[in-house]
């Protein structure tokens, strides 16, 4: 396999904000991720031991997600699906050796939290573990109206998930554990081999070349979180991210476009904005057609559809 480096790096920036004013001028307008530290997020980094958690949240069953290795994929899907009382998982992820696991001792946990009903309800981590919510104090940093869902996120040390973007701006808030961040801007989307709003690259920091030749070309911004950091994360942007040690997490999503443009029957907030969806299926019955032309013309009137697109929607 052939395999090189990132080519370039960028530190994300880190800015000291604890207010809303500061967050929209020093942040929000310039749509780049950033690193808020000293933000006053109250006992939960010091107090969310993983005794306290057990403590608090007892034998609650939650769905997590349990993979043989540290690079959990979604695209093939290298992880299983299983149910434990949270007292069980907790102990587990804090492990990085278990005597009782599903696959092998060294195997990796994460928590995603959902709603009650996961077909119908978004996550909301005040409604769904009030035990845990008292414990912080969470930014404030846009309308109230817009927010879409507060996640709660536990994951086992080393556990890296796969490179995605998401369609609303996110907080990222880490409130245990240390956290390594790697983004890309939206427009590197030619260089990450999407699949869907996922790359197919696993292994960023040795992409293979043979498979992905233009990985090598994006640009990657990093930063490494400290507990009680938060990272900005604003729409649209891909980000991969790795838990260095056991990692206590609240992500919260808000809505950056008017609310009628997203899909209100996805409770995960994943789902493209509804313009974009369509968008997306008239380009796929555009390419059937295409394709049935013989070679030279599918080539020039799919490099014809291309310029099109380039000159009337590309920013930049």
């Amino acid at each position: 396999m052939a395999s090189c480096k990132v080519a370039s790096k960028v530190d994300v920036s880190v800015v000291h904000v604890r207010s809303r004013d500061e967050f929209e001028a020093l942040v929000y307008s310039s749509r780049m991720p950033a690193v808020i530290r000293s933000f006053d997020l109250g006992p939960a980094p010091k107090l969310w031991t993983a005794h306290y958690l057990r403590d608090a949240c007892g034998d609650i069953p939650v769905k997590i997600h349990v993979c043989p290795t540290a690079k959990m994929d979604f695209i093939s899907k290298n992880f299983a699906y299983k149910t434990l009382p949270f007292s069980q998982f907790v102990t587990r992820a804090a492990k990085n050796e278990q005597e009782e696991f599903f696959f092998e001792k060294e195997e990796k946990y994460y928590l995603r939290s959902l709603g009650n009903n996961p077909r119908k309800d978004v996550a909301d981590f005040s409604k769904d573990w009030p035990q845990l919510f008292k414990d912080i104090s969470l930014p404030q940093f846009f309308d109230e109206a817009n927010l879409f869902s507060s996640v709660f996120r536990v994951g086992s040390a080393q556990l890296q998930l796969w490179t995605h973007y998401d369609v609303m701006d996110n907080l990222l808030v880490q409130v245990v554990g240390k956290k390594r961040v790697v983004l890309y801007a939206p427009n590197e989307v030619h260089n990450l081999y999407l699949e869907g709003d996922k790359s197919a690259v696993l292994d960023i920091d040795n992409p293979d070349t043979t498979k992905h030749p233009l990985f090598g070309k994006a640009v990657a911004h990093e930063c490494l979180l400290q507990p009680g950091d938060i990272l900005f994360i604003p729409a649209l942007w891909f980000h991969n991210v790795t838990s260095l040690d056991f990692s206590v997490a609240v992500n919260m999503f808000w809505r950056h476009l008017h609310k009628d443009l997203y899909d209100s029957k996805d409770p995960y907030g994943n789902k493209d904005p509804l313009p974009a969806q369509k968008a997306i299926q008239a380009t796929e019955r555009a390419l059937k057609l295409i394709n049935e032309l013989p070679g030279t013309y599918k080539d020039f009137y799919a490099r014809r559809l291309v310029s099109m697109i380039e000159t009337h929607s590309y920013c930049q």
